[in-house]
């Protein structure tokens, strides 16, 4: 074998694994077609296809060099356990962040009262699941039901995930329904601190940035996807002016490759700023791997073994390295675990 590097194992911080089946999709021409394809997709889903589709991704996402993943689950009780199985079998570490479903969508994701979906998380963490609480959205879950959620994530040290700022739309309807934005509204009702993780902040205005920092809260920017939905992009720049903490994940992996996710959020940051370099090659690599553990309530991580001898790293000095595989490669040069 030829020599490798050992670098921290990336993590996967927002992943939909049953949507890796859509990638290549023409659906629709926006975000809210293509979510009617999503929709079908996922009404078609079962214990046993969860178990073994997302056990052939989470192979992907290891192979990838991705050790640990939050799965950010709203198909049902029963296909979370599942999900749970197939990530032991590939070898995975996982946080369950059982997705809260109020209103909206289709059947199957909503849980008939915010008690039932607090006895599916304790279910779940009565099994010995690590297991993280996600009200799906501002859209998906009333004023009532993010409070409680808030509230019991704080007694109960748990990580909290919820999308929030990803389209417009989303962002009109919040405003018509509360009189503040998404962000804002997660501050109001106690969703919004430090083991907080607000997915995308594609469209997050100046005061809701400064609500994310003043709470120490994390972003998940997941690039390959907010470009693939045609979401817009994440406001790194602005991000990194304020210090907030950034992690990446594959969501409906389109794409499953860490060093393209973090490729494309520097990419961005130097379209808005006009200028190379924003980010260091040690941040990205920190919000690859250690700020995507924080996110998802992990302690320790596997490390990953970097192929020295890959063609795409062929005459790079080895100091180089690192910036070499943010600058230009994709993850095949991750020794594969077996």
């Amino acid at each position: 074998m030829a020599d490798t590097l050992r670098l921290g194992g990336f993590v996967n911080a927002h992943s939909h694994a049953f949507q890796r089946a859509l990638r290549g999709s023409s659906a629709g021409v926006d975000f809210w077609g293509w979510r009617e394809t999503m929709l079908a997709e996922a009404e078609r889903q079962t214990p046993e296809l969860v178990r073994s589709r997302y056990e052939a991704t989470y192979r992907e996402m290891l192979a990838a060099g991705f050790v640990a993943v939050g799965e950010f689950h709203y198909l049902g009780a029963t296909e979370a356990f599942a999900a749970v199985e197939a990530a032991q079998a590939a070898r995975i570490e996982i946080t369950l962040l059982h997705v809260a479903y109020a209103r909206g969508a289709i059947e199957r994701f909503r849980q008939e009262s915010l008690a039932a979906y607090l006895s599916e998380v304790e279910a779940l963490a009565e099994a010995g699941i690590r297991v993280g609480v996600a009200p799906h959205s501002v859209r998906a879950c009333p004023a009532d039901w993010l409070e409680e959620i808030g509230a019991y994530a704080e007694r109960n040290d748990l990580v909290l995930h919820v999308h929030a700022d990803e389209q417009p739309l989303e962002i009109e309807e919040c405003l018509a329904e509360h009189g503040c934005r998404p962000i804002e509204l997660l501050a109001r009702t106690g969703c919004l601190g430090e083991r907080t993780t607000v997915v995308h902040a594609t469209h997050a205005n100046e005061a809701e940035l400064e609500l994310i920092r003043s709470a120490g809260a994390v972003v998940c920017a997941c690039p390959t996807t907010e470009a693939d939905l045609g979401d817009g992009f994440v406001p790194a720049d602005r991000l990194r002016e304020r210090g907030i903490a950034i992690c990446i994940g594959s969501d409906s992996n389109v794409r499953i490759d860490p060093f393209e996710e973090l490729r494309e959020l520097e990419g961005t940051a130097r379209r808005q700023t006009m200028r190379r370099s924003v980010f260091t090659t040690d941040e990205l690599l920190r919000f690859g791997s250690d700020v995507g553990a924080r996110s998802i309530g992990l302690d320790a991580w596997a490390d990953v073994e970097i192929d020295l001898g890959h063609r795409s790293l062929a005459g790079v000095e080895l100091e180089r390295v690192p910036a070499a595989l943010i600058a230009g490669c994709a993850a095949d040069v991750v020794v594969r675990r077996t």
